[in-house]
């Protein structure tokens, strides 16, 4: 009786058939379509305007950023938020320089009084970094920070009174 466990085993992987009268061996499983791996297949661009929106966004989340932009771009954007249909606009005070792996940003921010510019300003940049690498897997350059104005505790907003009650 021969014992199943020590019959000899072919030295072919599996999915490889050896053909008759030859020393060559045919695969008989799946082979791969394309080449490497799928997320490597193709390019993926970013366009300006979407580094900007994420840089406005996370530079809004800071404690003590009032607003964006300089004071005439902030009342044209308020009109223009008011014109039904009209979006607010998110990248007001953010200009982005978009490459192929890296990004540099320019931003115009107005400050609440009282608090360390400085301190906003560090907390600006590391925001700012951390969304747009995080969310574009772009390298951030720079973040060069603009301050236009600093908002007082009795002034009232520049953005206009609406006529409908």
């Amino acid at each position: 009786m021969t014992d199943m466990s020590e019959r000899k085993r072919p030295d072919n992987p599996a999915g490889e058939q050896e053909l008759p009268g030859t020393t060559q061996t045919r695969r008989t499983g799946t082979t791969k379509r394309g080449g490497g791996d799928p997320a490597t297949r193709g390019r993926t661009t970013i366009a300006d305007g979407v580094v900007e929106k994420i840089a406005g966004l996370a530079a809004r989340d800071v404690l003590g950023v009032h607003a964006m932009g300089s004071g005439l771009s902030r009342t044209f954007g308020a009109v223009r938020d008011r014109v039904p249909g009209g979006t607010k606009s998110v990248s007001r005070g953010v200009k982005a320089e978009v490459g192929e792996v890296q990004t540099a940003l320019d931003l115009e921010i107005v400050v609440e009084y009282g608090v360390s510019i400085a301190d906003v300003a560090r907390d600006v940049r590391e925001n700012v970094i951390a969304a747009v690498e995080r969310m574009t897997g772009l390298e951030v350059v720079e973040v060069n920070i603009a301050v236009s104005d600093v908002k007082l505790p009795d002034e009232e907003d520049e953005e206009p009174e609406s006529r409908l009650q």
